[in-house]
């Protein structure tokens, strides 16, 4: 979902980031078969998540989605907050955001047998069509909601939700920015004591 944020606070180890974005699509036990180094990417993924719902910006985010959708609040934030961190890359990456998100797409080409079936299943559309980078836009990344609702077993809460952004947008912002930089101290400790 939030593929972005969670491939930046990996940092710069490259099995660190494929950890980073593979870890929605791995649940429960972690596979077997998978490096000790992409495993512990993943155990840093779920780290951050636990990490999220309990931080102050993001609760309050959380907040500012509109009632009938709080149930996928977590998912409608994390979007946002990709949204936020495309659109003020530059603050935080000396790397170019489109040179990054190329530099994903291969990391995740070159280690294709590690993806999990569902990932690789969307991966060319998911390069094709950059989601990475097209977080940037407040259209694309309504758009990415309304996708994601659409997978959801029950009623498509996520339908329009891009509206909840632009009714709080610069309450949004300013909590990404609180929350980013928490986010950023927790995987920088966790990687350095790991």
């Amino acid at each position: 979902m939030n593929f972005l944020a969670h491939a930046f606070l990996a940092g710069d180890a490259p099995a660190d980031q494929l950890g980073g974005l593979i870890g929605d699509f791995v649940k429960g036990p972690l596979p077997a078969g998978l490096p000790a180094d992409v495993a512990a990417g993943v155990k840093l993924h779920r780290l951050i998540d636990v990490f999220a719902e309990t931080e102050a910006a993001f609760g309050r985010s959380r907040a500012r989605v509109s009632p009938p959708r709080r149930r996928v609040a977590g998912v409608i934030v994390d979007m946002v907050y990709d949204h936020f961190l495309a659109l003020h890359w530059s603050r935080f990456h000396a790397e170019p955001l489109d040179a990054f998100t190329a530099r994903m797409y291969r990391l995740m080409d070159a280690n294709a047998a590690l993806l999990p079936p569902r990932l690789l299943e969307i991966l060319p559309r998911m390069r094709e069509t950059d989601w990475l980078g097209s977080y940037r836009s407040i259209d694309s990344t309504a758009l990415a909601l309304d996708r994601i609702g659409v997978r959801l077993s029950r009623e498509n809460l996520l339908r329009g939700s891009g509206a909840d952004l632009v009714a709080d947008y610069a309450g949004f912002e300013a909590d990404f920015f609180a929350f980013i930089g928490d986010a950023q101290r927790f995987a920088q400790r966790w990687r350095r004591e790991r």
